[in-house]
């Protein structure tokens, strides 16, 4: 497993990291703990999870992943394998995760609330990513900006600058090594690197936003933020939440997917999305690939990917994303799949 520099942090990452967002709602404990056991016994050692999972977000659920990680932890002692990345909520109307029932959002006060509820659940006395999971500002998120396209929703109620101070403020009191962006746009990158610069302020290391063969919106502007300053991609969805694999083909529903049991997918059956999907498992069939390690080792090999977010249900399938890595890719392979992307450029931003 080749490893890369997590952002300007001296600290290398595993190229693949273990995503765990399933875990305490389609994965019992016991399923949480095979999958690190495995992905540590593969040479990975990055894991990402956020205080809102299991997915999807609700009270009763709420934690749980992290809850898993942390007895892990306990069990094998060995927290010191792990580079470890969770995530604070951002501005939504989520009741159940501070203790006065106040809507989340990056007020200092809930950012403090947040890190030490992650650190006793996570049973360890450091984070070493802490990730902003989205925007505190208004914006539109998740699928929903028309071909991917800004969507002007208001100014920020709580300014970027005051976060990242709260942020510094965690940092030195050593609860958080290094902070990171999820769900950013180039602009709030920027910015917050700015506000880092002039203020001698802790300087984000990453930014976790999609990023497949579906919506590759992340290449227009955002990649040569994440190569000029070091504030590499760790790319969520690789396989565009299963669709990638098939799976979902010609109206497919297996059973126990998440598709099946949570019907929340929209954002991949848009126009044209299916026509696409087709074309890049026939080209996948062609080269006798699988389809869904194809998916994953195209995010995989992007220069400005710094990790990719794996994730799944079972072993079978955590078994290919993980050696999706020994897949050969080859300029013919690139070629026909740009030749896909130029036809149909990110139908599912």
């Amino acid at each position: 497993m080749k490893r890369r520099q997590l952002g300007r942090t001296g600290q290398d990452v595993s190229e693949i990291c273990l995503g765990t967002m399933t875990w305490g709602e389609q994965n019992t404990e016991a399923e949480g703990h095979e999958q690190m056991d495995y992905a540590v016994s593969m040479d990975i050692n990055f894991f990402d999870t956020a205080e809102m999972y299991a997915v999807p977000p609700k009270p009763e659920t709420q934690g749980s992943t992290e809850r898993i990680i942390g007895s892990w932890f306990k069990e094998r002692g060995n927290r010191d394998k792990v580079i470890l990345a969770t995530k604070a909520a951002g501005r939504a109307p989520f009741t159940w995760m501070r203790e006065d029932g106040a809507h989340t959002e990056h007020t200092k006060e809930q950012l403090n609330e947040a890190v030490d509820a992650s650190l006793k659940r996570l049973q360890t006395d450091y984070i070493d990513l802490y990730q902003l999971h989205w925007p505190d500002r208004p914006m539109a998120l998740f699928g929903g900006k028309p071909g991917g396209s800004y969507q002007h929703a208001g100014d920020e109620i709580n300014q970027i600058g005051d976060i990242l101070q709260a942020l510094d403020e965690i940092v030195k009191s050593g609860k958080v090594r290094w902070i990171g962006l999820s769900n950013e746009s180039a602009w709030g990158t920027m910015k917050f690197l700015h506000h880092a610069d002039v203020s001698g302020l802790p300087r984000v290391q990453s930014i976790q936003n999609a990023y497949n063969l579906l919506n590759r919106t992340f290449e227009v502007s955002q990649s040569e933020v994440a190569l000029r300053e070091q504030v590499g991609l760790l790319a969520y969805s690789p396989l565009a939440q299963g669709f990638l694999s098939g799976k979902y083909q010609n109206g497919a529903l297996p059973k126990g997917s998440r598709k099946q049991l949570f019907d929340r997918l929209q954002r991949y059956e848009g126009p044209g999305a299916a026509d696409a999907i087709d074309k890049y498992l026939a080209i996948a069939k062609k080269h006798g690939l699988d389809p869904s390690q194809m998916a994953n080792q195209f995010a995989t090999t992007r220069p400005f990917v710094t990790s990719n977010i794996i994730g799944a249900t079972t072993m079978e399938q955590l078994k290919l994303a993980v050696t999706s890595v020994d897949l050969p890719w080859s300029e013919e392979l690139e070629a026909e799949i740009d030749a896909v992307h130029h036809d149909q450029p990110s139908p599912c931003p």
